[in-house]
């Protein structure tokens, strides 16, 4: 369908459908459609005709703005259109009657240049399809599937070790019988004969021609004499299909693992597109997570903390044994080297145990009478805030 997009490149924004400036970069531009896609997917809202048209024109405009070449036409296109070139006329492009037409710039009196009608052949060749003088007109290419997106959820163990998970998705999926061709077996494609393989036609304008869809083919630039009596024709039949996803060790909450080729097949037997499987951490009854380092909230007595003592400390591997200094305050934080979570690029982060004194919240008559004891050789703490 990319010559029907192509007239539609004067009237529509396709940068606005996605959200994104004009001078968005490519990754914006992915991250801005795959938000959308995911959003507006038929499988996410079925039976909603609304989000469907919603996601062909973010598809749409993706098709244009995701491909680097069809994007730099669309933007010659656009600023054409915004430039004093005009639209289309009873008498062609910028209503010029005739086999002319004004092109801003200089050599003719106003500072407009009068253009002969072959050469708009030639200057717009390259954007409507090889419309132009002598131009050849490709073979239309097969269209990318669209990525999918799914969620799995791993325990906080399974993700600091590793892990291999199912992911189930239910969708469109390449038909075993064809093998995505579209083709009863035994039989192939034929290119179409009307559009010569290329999947448009150029339609007279004026003085120049404009690619529009070949109706015949429907774009592919092939037509199926024997459709598949499995997908009748499309390559692709709806199924349900598991994958087995391999979680690295030290994975983190919401990171994104990338199965190349698992998503839709692309109609007429394109390369298909990726799955994007989500990884939903669970949290631990014991430990954080800050970056590569995890967290202990450490309960120590107030004798530990005001005498000093050697503590055990959990960690993924066992206990271990720290060192708690006397006079160690409540809030205190130690760092036990390579007890965090696994690296990408190998070895552990670090494991941040912050101390919590405890203080306990019954006494008995023994300890009453050891803690006022304490209390009267104790100084006070808010001497320095000029109060006892």
């Amino acid at each position: 369908m990319a010559d029907e997009v192509r007239r539609e490149w004067f009237e529509k924004d396709y940068y606005g459908v996605l959200g994104v400036p004009k001078n968005a970069s490519a990754s914006e531009i992915k991250k801005a459609y795959r938000k959308l896609a995911q959003q507006h997917h038929p499988d996410a809202n079925p039976g909603n005709a609304e989000a469907e048209n919603r996601f062909k024109e973010v598809s749409a405009a993706y098709d244009v703005l995701g491909d680097e070449a069809k994007r730099k036409s669309y933007d010659q296109v656009r600023e054409m259109g915004t430039s004093g070139f005009g639209g289309f006329g009873p008498g062609g492009f910028g209503g010029q009657p005739g086999g002319g037409g004004r092109w801003p710039g200089a050599g003719a009196p106003g500072g407009a240049q009068y253009v002969n009608a072959d050469d708009f052949g030639d200057l717009f060749g390259g954007l409507f399809g090889g419309a132009g003088r002598g131009a050849t007109r490709p073979t239309a290419r097969p269209q990318r599937g669209a990525d999918l997106e799914t969620d799995v959820r791993v325990s906080f163990d399974h993700a600091m070790a590793g892990t291999t998970v199912p992911v189930k998705i239910t969708g469109p999926a390449v038909c075993d019988t064809c093998h995505g061709s579209g083709a009863a077996p035994g039989t192939t494609p034929v290119t179409c004969p009307e559009c010569g393989g290329s999947g448009e036609i150029a339609v007279n304008q004026g003085f120049f021609s404009i690619a529009q869809p070949c109706r015949r083919c429907r774009a592919t630039g092939r037509i199926i004499e024997t459709p598949c009596p499995t997908c009748g024709g499309g390559g692709s039949v709806r199924r349900s299909r598991t994958f087995q996803v391999k979680i690295p060790a030290g994975v983190r909450d919401g990171a994104r693992i990338k199965l190349a080729g698992r998503g839709e097949p692309g109609p007429a037997g394109g390369k298909a597109g990726d799955l994007f499987v989500r990884v939903n951490v669970s949290r631990h009854e014991l430990f954080g997570r800050k970056g590569d380092n995890l967290t202990l909230t450490l309960p120590v007595t107030f004798p530990e903390a005001a005498l000093g003592a050697n503590v055990q400390v959990p960690t993924l591997n066992g206990p271990v044994t720290l060192k708690v200094p006397s006079g160690t305050p409540n809030g205190k934080t130690f760092r036990i080297k390579g007890k965090g979570a696994p690296k990408a690029k190998g070895g552990n982060g670090d494991l941040l145990v912050t101390t919590q004194v405890d203080v306990p919240g019954k006494l008995s008559k023994p300890q009453k009478e050891l803690l006022r004891q304490l209390q009267e050789q104790q100084d006070s703490p808010r001497k320095s805030l000029g109060v006892a």
